[in-house]
């Protein structure tokens, strides 16, 4: 066999290939325990990790159906706008039946004009422990609003309660010179109300404050079925028409337990009212508990079967009120005011069919019907006059009934008073009056219902009644 010896070339190229070998082997191992390095996507952390700060899920919850305003975003330093938060708990509690929404304890979150709207899930609680403040600039509230601060709509099943409060800081909307001259600022035509409900049912607030409205702290348009327990109403005396409770076409109310202090009337019920029981509230400052005004512009009013009993009132214009204008039409029946304590009250009982808040009103001979008006067991202390029933000269007041009526002037007037001041007024009222009676002048202000001309105006208001389908 011929052998073929080996060149310094060939021995090189041998070489060259053990050592590509080599390498491609190590290659393979080293890939079988490389992992590629991909650069991370930024995360978000969750509220337990301690570099990271709160970014919500789409539904965020502490627990199942409970949805805290933190975790939408809210700031709670009272400076920040936390509309968007509230909405955000709002539309996640409505869809969950039994949702809450929570507003957490130790915060003040500033909330702009809002709409939480339903229909929701059944037995939605809105958990206020904290406070909810309102913009302090009247020109910073929205066009497009409908002077409400806190609106709900359409609602049903729903709970408003918890320690905290409701301050729509309406201060400057109190001073009406401010409000007025703002140069190159939108003012709105309104004011606002603090909190209101449109067109809901099954509603219970309870146990929070509602303080400081540039309007009506609290009220219920087209509702049914209210319930007020344990809430506080508290601004100045002299912050003009900051009504405490305003009822407007709302049925199956009652009110209970609870302190307002207001500018005006602690208690407003309005046109297309009726079954509203209300006990054991302390009233005042303020007008105290009103039915109306109402029949203003020859409108037609509805109210009945209303019950205001165990209350206390005290230093305000008036105790239990009934006020319509001259001109209007329909009814107000059924009304039962007794075990009522008046305390530096200026009138403690008010009928007046004559009401005008302008310096003069025309004189016009049609006026709402009132009724079958029950006062029992008033007692206490007045500053003007212990009784003022001004009644319509062509529609009279019919069924008053004045019974253990016990008033006497408060000791701070009491040298100062007129004979006439002392004497109660009844102008075209027919009914009748029980003892005892202080003064004594009460026992002689109705007329008897026997009285010739009683019972063809009786025809005036059954006639009335036909407009009214309560």
């Amino acid at each position: 066999m011929k052998i073929i010896k080996s060149s310094p070339l060939l021995a090189m190229l041998i070489g060259f290939i053990i050592i590509a070998a080599a390498i491609s082997t190590i290659s393979v191992e080293g890939r079988k325990h490389h992992v590629k390095r991909i650069k991370p996507k930024h995360r978000r952390h969750s509220r337990d990790t301690p570099t990271g700060s709160p970014a919500p899920a789409p539904y965020p919850s502490t627990h199942d159906g409970v949805f805290d305003i933190l975790s939408f975003g809210a700031k709670g330093d009272g400076i920040s706008d936390d509309s968007k938060a509230l909405i955000g708990a709002w539309k996640a509690a409505c869809k969950v039946v039994g949702g809450k929404v929570e507003i957490p304890a130790g915060k003040e979150f500033m909330v702009k004009a809002v709409t939480l709207q339903g229909p929701c899930k059944e037995e939605t609680v809105v958990q206020i422990e904290g406070t909810l403040v309102a913009p302090t600039k009247t020109g910073s509230w929205p066009k497009s609003s409908l002077f409400q601060w806190l609106n709900f709509k359409w609602v049903s099943h729903v709970t408003i309660q918890g320690s905290g409060t409701l301050d729509a800081r309406g201060y400057n909307w109190w001073n009406l010179d401010n409000y007025q001259t703002q140069k190159n600022k939108y003012i709105p035509p309104m004011k606002p109300t603090a909190l209101r409900f449109y067109s809901s049912g099954n509603v219970t607030v309870r146990d929070i404050s509602i303080v400081n409205s540039p309007l009506c702290h609290l009220k219920f348009d087209d509702s049914d079925g209210v319930k007020i327990n344990n809430i506080t109403i508290s601004s100045p005396e002299n912050s003009p028409n900051t009504d405490g409770i305003h009822l407007q076409n709302t049925r199956n109310v009652e009110i209970q337990h609870s302190n307002i202090a207001c500018g005006d009337d602690c208690v407003s019920i309005q046109t297309g009212s009726s079954n509203v029981h209300i006990h054991h509230i302390s009233c005042g400052p303020g007008h105290g508990i009103s039915i109306g005004s109402l029949g203003k512009d020859e409108t037609v009013a509805c109210v009945s079967d209303i019950i205001v009993e165990d209350v206390s009132i005290q230093n305000t214009l008036a105790g239990v009120r009934i006020k319509t204008w001259q001109g209007g039409l329909g009814v107000v029946k059924n009304l039962t005011f007794s075990n009522i304590q008046v305390t530096d009250v200026q009138v403690p009982i008010v009928i007046d069919q004559y009401y005008c808040d302008k310096s003069k009103c025309k004189n016009q001979t049609s006026a709402v019907s009132i009724s079958d008006v029950k006062y029992n067991n008033i007692v206490g202390s007045f500053t003007a006059q212990p009784v003022r029933i001004a009644c319509s000269n062509n529609v009279p007041c019919m069924d008053v009934d004045l019974m253990d009526i016990r008033l006497r002037p408060s000791g701070g007037i009491r040298g100062l008073q007129t004979h006439q001041q002392q004497h109660a007024l009844c102008w075209n009222s027919y009914g009748k009056t029980q003892g005892p009676l202080v003064p004594s002048s009460i026992g002689y202000c109705l007329k008897k219902s026997n009285i010739d001309g009683y019972y063809p105006k009786r025809f005036i208001a059954s006639s009335h009644e036909k407009l009214c389908p309560l």
